[in-house]
């Protein structure tokens, strides 16, 4: 789908770094693609782009409402918008443009929340956006993603391009590697990812968290010779309920992980799934408790809440023992 993207490097850099890379090749292809910032080219990476495609930005300043206006005009008048902010002042102080002059009025805007879940560890809980995927789960009208790699990132961009309908894009600042050499696990938005097959249960992640779980199955294996299937739940909205329904008859028990509070995201999503469906395996919800996050690094913040590879293995195994 889309122009295919010959020069970037899809292993090991920050998701937001091939958000930009993918997003300026395409704009050169496609001059009716347009960036709108918020005074964050720079965290958004979008200062060669600025640069090389100077009538192709427009930079509001800190004022989000404004962003998400424009962007919408500027979808109005058949521009393919980016509204690139960080994901923290997106979803929260420009809520009701989101839902009034993008979804409700059908501008399809390609929202892009930047430095999301906890990317911005040390600067605390007024710039963590663990409140995202719950808020814009309850607004009709809007595909909601948080891609895992570069591969996942440079496919939602491609697709996101071809859309005609309002679309959340969420990407962290930490490095990730791919998760799968596998150039047959396509991505779709709405449509999982099965990164790794077993029969004992399912880790549905989403995000910059389903590499640590990935690390986790194997880690279970090696270790306990429990065989876990890993899905890459990169779309929150609309969720894939076929696949969770199917993992749900084939393996034990299910985890869902994602950097997020453990309100109103993707472990509730599934969870009122399966629920509706009569589900009754043990189940669990990894992510953000209610409280106001501790103060570090996001490497540090997976840590303390159990986020981690080591984490994640050790709720597997606690979970099993309940069986």
């Amino acid at each position: 789908m889309g122009a295919v993207i010959e020069n970037t490097n899809i292993n090991g850099k920050p998701n937001q770094d091939i958000f930009s890379a993918t997003l300026q090749e395409l704009a050169w292809q496609d001059r009716n693609i347009v960036a709108v910032t918020s005074d964050s080219r720079g965290s958004g990476k979008l200062v060669k782009f600025g640069t090389d495609l100077p009538e192709q930005i427009v930079e509001i300043g800190i004022a989000e409402q404004n962003l998400v206006g424009v962007a919408a005009g500027l979808a109005s008048a058949g521009k393919k918008a980016f509204a690139v902010s960080p994901a923290c002042f997106l979803t929260a102080r420009a809520l009701e443009q989101i839902k009034n002059d993008v979804a409700y009025s059908n501008n399809p805007v390609r929202l892009i929340g930047i430095s999301a879940g906890v990317s911005y560890g040390a600067l605390g809980s007024t710039h963590h956006s663990l409140h995202d995927f719950a808020v814009l789960r309850a607004i009709n009208n809007l595909i909601i993603a948080a891609p895992a790699d570069n591969f996942e990132t440079r496919e939602a961009v491609k697709q996101a391009v071809l859309l005609n309908q309002p679309l959340y894009l969420r990407f962290g600042k930490k490095a990730m590697p791919l998760l799968t050499d596998d150039v047959t696990i396509d991505f779709e938005f709405g449509k999982g990812r099965v990164i790794k097959e077993g029969n004992d249960l399912t880790i549905i992640a989403t995000g910059e968290t389903v590499y640590p779980a990935l690390q986790a199955a194997e880690k279970l294996e090696q270790e306990h010779g429990i065989k876990a299937t890993v899905v890459s739940m990169h779309t929150i909205k609309p969720l894939h309920t076929e696949l969770v329904l199917q993992l749900a008859e084939k393996t034990g028990a299910i985890i869902t992980v994602e950097e997020h509070s453990i309100y109103g995201g993707l472990g509730e999503a599934c969870a009122s799934l399966l629920l509706a469906k009569g589900y009754n395996k043990p189940f669990k919800i990894m992510g953000i408790p209610d409280e106001y996050t501790v103060t570090g690094s996001q490497t540090e913040i997976f840590d303390h809440y159990g986020l981690s590879a080591d984490g994640i293995a050790l709720a597997v195994t606690k979970l099993l023992v309940k069986q």
